[in-house]
């Protein structure tokens, strides 16, 4: 018997001019929403023994030792040892349309300027509450666990890499994805009540000139499954609202870029793969929601440790060629500052693959250091030590049980095949199903890229990205071995050494404010652009307001914009800036602030209808402020007002 809880809160950052985080363009800079970011927290605890594992699913680029070190310390005022790093799992979705800026490693500082401390505190603040809503949650459940295929929804963005690998391996996955979609069923009383599914894509179908915040496919996989499905109204939950979570696995080659270009299938339109790919996750999901599966027994347990990177002596029984080998610094290659061609360039001048220019430098200093030429060779070595807190080098590497499922926590992105090697060493240990076994990637840190030796001779993006070189995935095996000794012997596995604590010690991020000032003759929240006064659905609404820098108060858990539809008793909301039928975006000109808002009318929306926007003037304290359009009406396709839509 188990007990759990589950609880959703919004972790949203500052929506306006902050360095979006993921392709690490400079250009791209928030402009506002789209569909707003959540957290969602997962208590699942032994009801006879009562040791419990947390489960934190975050729409975010990455998660680091920054956020995990606060919400831990967050924990522990509340609840002491209850919840720690051992038995708390903290992952990314890894959308490429989050703020950044809250790292306390510089690197991911590159578009941000600096350190962000509301989008810190926001993204902390919302899985602190998203936790507590969890543990407040708590109460018996039926776990039930369920496998099944995806095959539209991902592509191998790394072929050749790919196809460096063993026949075996190759084998494994016949189209080059790893199809499994896995879903943990939450049951109470015979309904269910919340559901958690692991699929490995990346979270990249919104491209690198897109400048509104969204969760991206995993986003709105699970957006679509708790709103527009299970009718969850986010900023008014009930005790019992559905949470559907859309977990990570070794998505690190693969993309949901069908066509192998940016934005690019199955349609031309970003916005809308992120729709279908998202739709696709969803419904691969709800499929197994209703399969037999196997329900769950056999408790919980848990494993952590923590390994520097930088230095690991891998013993020859995990390094593939009989001999000891060792990792090495962290080292970035040509073939990373080129990105992925299928998801993203990164700069100019670099390409996956053989950089002549760099790989003749790099031959020269591998002939003088040759430790370094076998830990790192054949990379072209561009970005080298990463020094001075640039980068983490340990690595937090984690084992969680949970009846029969077993997740390994690896801080970083990991190829299919990486995975499948992680996976196969722990399920030959603990005696499990290879089906069971998952690879949580981005989970408690972040440490770039793990790749199979043979994919990191090839040197495509993600060899590139593989930091402390072709020894990285043996020396995880060799980790992960241990740790999953430990589970099955009872015994504890050895803590290590964990990356420092830069708490306080960031350069914080240099603001330019706009002043919030109206454009003479106007207010706050005067609309300068009303709506027509007619609409059909399909059609887009569009206003135009007044507005003052959103970034004054982040309405977390909050709203900048309501749709409203006239009923008998008054004025209901139907959609915010949390629904992926509207944007919300702020522009910043020699005129003053404005706020567009735009909604796509539902196919079945009809009536009167109009659009308010609100915010925070920054004087000496916030003062709020709100605009209201004219009513326009929503006719029907035969021209009658019928008074229903969806939320």
């Amino acid at each position: 018997m188990y007990l759990c809880g589950r609880g959703v809160a919004d972790i949203t950052g500052e929506p306006a001019e902050t360095g979006m985080l993921g392709y690490g363009q400079a250009r791209q800079r928030s402009e506002g929403i789209h569909l707003r970011l959540r957290s969602r927290a997962f208590v699942i605890a032994d009801a006879t023994s009562g040791r419990r594992v947390l489960l934190v699913v975050n729409d975010l680029p990455m998660v680091f030792d920054s956020i995990c070190r606060a919400l831990l310390e967050r924990l522990r005022r509340s609840y002491g040892s209850l919840y720690t790093e051992h038995n708390t799992m903290v992952t990314a979705t890894h959308t490429h349309s989050g703020p950044g800026g809250y790292a306390h490693h510089r690197l991911y500082h590159s578009n941000t300027g600096g350190f962000r401390p509301k989008t810190f505190a926001a993204i902390v603040d919302g899985m602190t509450e998203a936790v507590v809503r969890a543990h407040d949650d708590l109460a018996p459940a039926v776990l039930t666990l369920s496998h099944g295929e995806l095959r539209d929804a991902s592509a191998n963005r790394s072929r050749s890499a790919f196809d460096n690998n063993p026949a075996p391996d190759r084998q494994h996955f016949p189209d080059a994805v790893d199809a499994q979609t896995t879903l943990l069923r939450i049951e109470r009383a015979g309904t269910a009540v919340g559901a958690l599914n692991w699929f490995g894509v990346h979270n990249t179908s919104m491209t690198n000139v897109n400048t509104l915040i969204s969760g991206d496919n995993k986003g709105y996989a699970a957006y679509h499954w708790e709103r527009l499905v299970a009718g969850v109204d986010y900023r008014d939950r009930r005790p019992g609202d559905f949470v559907a979570a859309f977990a990570q696995t070794n998505a690190g080659d693969l993309t949901p870029n069908l066509d192998l270009l940016p934005g690019r299938g199955p349609t031309a339109d970003e916005v809308e793969n992120t729709r279908i790919i998202g739709l696709r996750q969803y419904r691969a999901a709800a499929q197994l929601l209703t399969a037999p599966g196997s329900v769950l027994d056999g408790g919980v347990d848990h494993r952590l440790t923590h390994v520097d990177l930088s230095g690991v002596v891998v013993r020859p029984e995990f390094t593939g060629d009989g001999r000891e080998h060792r990792t090495g610094p962290p080292i970035g290659g040509a073939a990373a500052l080129a990105g992925s061609t299928e998801d993203g360039p990164a700069f100019r001048g670099f390409r996956e693959g053989r950089n002549p220019f760099w790989d003749r430098i790099s031959r020269q200093i591998y002939r003088r250091l040759p430790a370094l030429r076998d830990a790192q060779a054949p990379k072209a070595l561009v970005v080298g030590g990463l020094r001075g807190h640039y980068v983490a080098r340990r690595a937090p590497v984690q084992l969680l049980r949970i009846g029969r499922l077993h997740l390994i926590g690896i801080p970083a992105e990991v190829t299919i095949v990486a995975g499948l090697r992680l996976r196969r060493t722990v399920a030959a240990i603990v005696g499990a199903e290879l089906s069971d076994v998952l690879v949580a990637g981005y989970s408690n840190g972040y440490l770039h890229y793990v790749t199979t030796p043979e994919e990191y001779d090839a040197q495509q993006y993600e060899g590139g990205s593989t930091l402390f070189g072709r020894w990285t995935l043996p020396a995880l095996q060799q980790v992960v071995s241990g740790l999953a000794v430990a589970m099955r012997d009872g015994s504890p596995a050895p803590y290590g050494y964990p990356e420092p604590d830069l708490t306080g010690r960031q350069r914080t991020a240099r603001q330019r404010l706009p002043r919030d000032e109206p454009p003479p003759g106007r207010d706050f929240g005067d609309v300068l652009v009303e709506p027509r006064r007619r609409y059909r659905p399909g059609d887009t609404v569009t206003a135009t307001f007044v507005a003052a820098y959103p970034n004054n108060d982040l309405r977390r858990n909050g709203t900048y914009l309501e749709v409203q539809r006239r009923s008998t008793d008054g004025w209901r909301t139907v959609a915010d800036d949390g629904d992926w039928s509207t944007t919300f975006r702020w522009r910043r000109s020699r005129s003053g602030q404005r706020a567009v808002v735009t909604w796509a009318v539902p196919g079945n929306a009809a009536g009167e209808f109009r659009i308010r926007h609100q915010g925070a003037v920054r004087r000496r304290v916030l003062r709020p402020y709100s605009g209201t359009t004219r009513v326009f009406t929503i006719e029907s396709e035969r021209g009658q007002h019928v008074d229903r839509t969806t939320p």
